[in-house]
């Protein structure tokens, strides 16, 4: 299986993320994708390369342009007042606010996050532009012939909103790489999301289009974050009604109920009969992750690869979460050779 990756993804290193009522170092770190690498190439699943030269435009078909701009400026803004430490928003509007897009950054930061665990610093914007090329890359190599490519993305994206950020997510690397395999001509596309959290920012982006089935396997909402997305009855609108399947799960889950999960996904998005499948793979699923709540084992995950093979479509595995770095690498290749083996 071709993988694609960027040294580029170590621009963006937060230092500070609001977790357990403290501010600590962020979880998603760098050596998350190194951990990953090191285990790719000793595994030997096929070639590693760097991200073609892609163009972005696909962006303004998932994000709005005043998000993208705020992304772009946010760092320039931050820092002209006088600070130089990661910035993190500290107020939103709530119910019974208007809903304004302030004129200071203080103020910005509160209009496009929607969490204090995701801090903006001088290299996300770099960082989180490279990331989405190397989803888009591997979206056009998918569109080009091969049939598995992995595309190694960090930033992660899957929280990422059409104008929303939070999760450690800035840009949806996943819904950029659908929405190019629609611009290349596939008619339909399904994305399966296997990550611990709800992908709240894919499922915002399709939920009114018929043309992408969003399924996703979580963690419940009453008791997880992201806490106001990812109940069962949301099942898309308009055009996208019952495009949409979320199968939350209770904390605890051990991997044959998960397994379960996986397999009712696994029908629905044979029966949407996509051109090609988009995978949001995350494997803090892990019983040893540090901020997830399931019990599944390293070994699980070649039988996760397995069963998603077994779909039968040209697949692109797109990185999302696993905060566990010392298992994250061995989690990964037991996907993309379970996946392989089939």
């Amino acid at each position: 299986m071709l993988t694609i990756h960027t040294p580029d993804h170590a621009l963006h290193r937060g230092t500070s993320e609001l977790s357990d009522g403290r501010l600590r170092e962020s979880y998603e770190c760098p050596e998350r994708v190194e951990n990953v690498l090191v285990h790719l190439r000793r595994a030997g699943l096929g070639e590693i390369v760097l991200a073609d030269e892609v163009g972005l435009d696909v962006l303004t078909g998932i994000h709005s342009r005043d998000y993208l701009d705020f992304l772009e400026t946010a760092w320039d803004s931050w820092a002209a007042e006088g600070r130089d430490c990661d910035a993190l928003p500290f107020v939103w509007p709530g119910r019974g606010m208007r809903r304004v897009r302030p004129e200071h950054i203080d103020g910005q930061l509160a209009y496009y996050a929607f969490d204090a665990g995701t801090p903006i610093t001088a290299g996300t914007w770099p960082a989180a532009t490279a990331a989405a090329r190397v989803a888009v890359s591997g979206a056009t190599r998918l569109s080009g012939g091969e049939p598995a490519v992995f595309s190694l993305c960090r930033p992660p994206g899957h929280h990422a909103a059409s104008d929303v950020y939070g999760g450690y997510c800035f840009l949806n690397n996943a819904a950029a790489a659908a929405q190019r395999l629609r611009e290349t001509g596939a008619s339909r596309i399904a994305i399966l999301d296997i990550d611990y959290h709800h992908g709240n920012g894919t499922q915002s982006i399709f939920y009114d289009r018929g043309d992408v089935l969003f399924a996703s396997i979580h963690a419940a909402p009453e008791h997880e974050y992201p806490y106001f997305s990812g109940f069962a009855d949301e099942r898309g609108v308009g055009d996208g009604e019952d495009c949409n399947l979320n199968i939350p799960l209770p904390g605890r889950t051990t991997f044959d109920a998960w397994a379960g999960a996986l397999d009712a996904a696994c029908l629905r998005v044979e029966r949407f009969r996509a051109d090609a499948l988009v995978v949001s793979l995350g494997v803090d699923t892990y019983a040893g992750d540090p901020i997830s709540d399931f019990l599944l084992q390293s070994e699980d995950y070649c039988r996760a690869g397995e069963r998603i093979a077994k779909i039968g479509r040209p697949t692109l595995f797109v990185m999302e979460g696993g905060y566990a770095v010392d298992a994250i690498g061995t989690n990964v290749v037991n996907v993309l050779a379970g996946f392989g083996s089939t």
